[in-house]
């Protein structure tokens, strides 16, 4: 399976921005994707996560209410909407894909096997 993330930019304070994760080269609803992020010098946290066969998803406390998971079954896609966007998101932005994860893992980047390529969301006035 391979991973696409796509749809960062540089936006101000307060602006939405839409992520997208395509995923390609096995069945769409085997698995569970997450979105996680990366600022600099800082570890790598998780974001959110959606299960695609029950569409169940899950949020960092720190963007809960502002943004907000989903799936493009069309395009085999995962979404991430990200409203009221502050400086302190900034950061490259993940998708992950795994098939086995269970939840008590889903925070974990180690849990997860499959990888995009990272995509830079800068919030900056």
């Amino acid at each position: 399976v391979q991973l696409q993330a796509s749809g960062g930019g540089l936006v101000q304070p307060g602006a939405s921005l839409t992520l997208s994760c395509t995923v390609t080269g096995d069945t769409f609803r085997r698995y569970a994707v997450g979105w996680f992020r990366q600022a600099p010098g800082k570890e790598r946290e998780f974001v959110a996560f959606i299960r695609l066969s029950s569409r169940k998803t899950n949020y960092a406390d720190s963007v809960k209410g502002r943004f907000t998971i989903s799936t493009d079954n069309a395009k085999s896609a995962v979404d991430l909407q990200m409203n009221s966007l502050e400086p302190e998101d900034t950061a490259v932005y993940y998708c992950a894909a795994s098939t086995t994860i269970i939840s008590s893992s889903i925070l974990y980047p180690r849990n997860y096997a499959y990888w995009g390529q990272g995509t830079q969301v800068t919030v900056s006035s």
